[in-house]
């Protein structure tokens, strides 16, 4: 039984999971000098793909970027608008401005975190081009029911956090028209920074590829392999430096090897705090629904401060002085200066948004923390 709080520890809210084999990893491109994209990114694509059950996955430079692609791939441009979940990192909506587009936000679950379904029509309009259902966290949102409820929309995945997710057996990423992910480093597998795109679409995939690499017919490693190199390739659109490094690509891809062993290890610890925190009243845990495998990027609670001995920040600020970082779980968009000066939002357009906003706190799990950081920080919420 979990009681007493023994010495202070230090604990980060994430850190990666790396060693011997990532730092093994990038010799070979460094000997061999190729460094930007090439065959390392494409082990990484192929391994990518596999995982996810998709035809194509193609590397970026990070989510943004991909995200940026897969609206441009489903022909999101100036006038049209996008359909926003409004508790989302605000890269989402930044990439539907990249397109001179209108985000649209749509309120969320205050259960799950993801986009209420059930509010989605009342934000269409001739303009809705496309959506970007998140799932965040690692659990994924209900594309099944907006792909049954809205065929006409478009479906770019926001994956960042949810590598190894499913729903109802599919895959995250196999979902929609376009799925993006992210390696950031509070990502279940990291190499920095870079991104994944993925699609089942054989002409999306041969655009977003050249569209990732200036527009260019073909790429720099089909160039130098080719049998005149010295032919510079055609350019057909206006496209963009959005490419992977082989030096990531090579990490990622040993990353990528342990994503499963990452995500059940973090399944199992976030059982453990959902069972030892569960006597708690003030403290709600994630819930998992039937038929959903989460990715487990975080575990994110929800503070009732109508029940709490102390505001949501006021916790945040104990368990910091103990050595635990938490944050919360993301930001409202609508409630951040650039789009509530831009649009006129008020804090109290999206009240699950909101309140998500003000009292979600996530704790730590990552693949590097051990049973006495868990009962540590267990004994800590407890203790107040």
């Amino acid at each position: 039984m979990i009681s007493t709080i023994v010495e202070k520890r230090n604990i980060p809210i994430a850190i990666p999971s790396m060693g011997e084999e990532e730092w093994l990893a990038v010799k070979e491109p460094i000997e061999k000098g190729w460094l930007t994209q090439g065959p390392k990114v494409k082990e990484l694509e192929t391994l990518f793909a596999a995982l996810h059950n998709v035809n194509h996955a193609l590397a970026v430079s990070n989510c943004t970027t991909a995200l940026h692609l897969g609206l441009l791939a489903c022909g999101v441009e100036a006038g049209d608008e996008v359909i926003v979940p409004a508790f989302t990192w605000v890269a989402t909506a930044n990439a539907v401005l990249y397109c001179n587009a209108t985000p649209v936000f749509v309120d969320i679950d205050p259960v799950t975190f993801n986009i209420d379904v059930q509010q989605i029509g009342e934000r269409i309009t001739s303009k809705t081009k496309a959506i970007i259902p998140v799932h965040l966290f690692g659990l994924c949102a209900d594309v099944d029911y907006i792909k049954e409820a809205f065929p006409q929309l478009k479906i770019v995945e926001d994956g960042a956090c949810a590598a190894g997710a499913a729903l109802r057996g599919k895959p995250a990423g196999s979902l929609g028209d376009v799925g993006c992910f992210s390696f950031h480093p509070r990502k279940s597998v990291t190499c920095g920074e870079g991104g994944m795109l993925t699609t089942n679409n054989s002409q999306v995939s041969e655009y977003l590829d050249k569209l990732r690499n200036h527009g260019a017919s073909i790429s720099e490693e089909q160039r130098h392999h080719g049998p005149k190199p010295y032919i510079l390739p055609a350019f057909e659109m206006v496209g963009y430096n959005y490419r992977m490094t082989d030096l990531q690509g090579a990490v990622a891809t040993v990353q990528l090897r342990k994503l499963q062993r990452f995500i059940d290890e973090r399944n199992s610890w976030a059982q453990y705090y959902s069972e030892q925190l569960s006597d708690i009243d003030w403290l709600r845990t994630p819930m998992v629904p039937e038929g959903y495998k989460h990715g487990w990027q975080s575990y994110v609670t929800f503070v009732d401060e109508a029940k709490a001995p102390m505001k949501r920040n006021d916790i945040m600020e104990v368990l910091q002085q103990k050595g635990i970082a938490t944050r919360p779980g993301t930001h409202a968009v609508h409630m951040l200066d650039v789009y509530a000066n831009k649009y006129g939002f008020k804090p109290q357009d999206f009240p699950g948004a909101f309140a998500a906003d003000q009292y979600s706190m996530a704790i730590p799990l990552h693949n590097k923390m051990i049973k006495e950081d868990f009962d540590y920080i267990i004994a800590a919420l407890k203790s107040l």
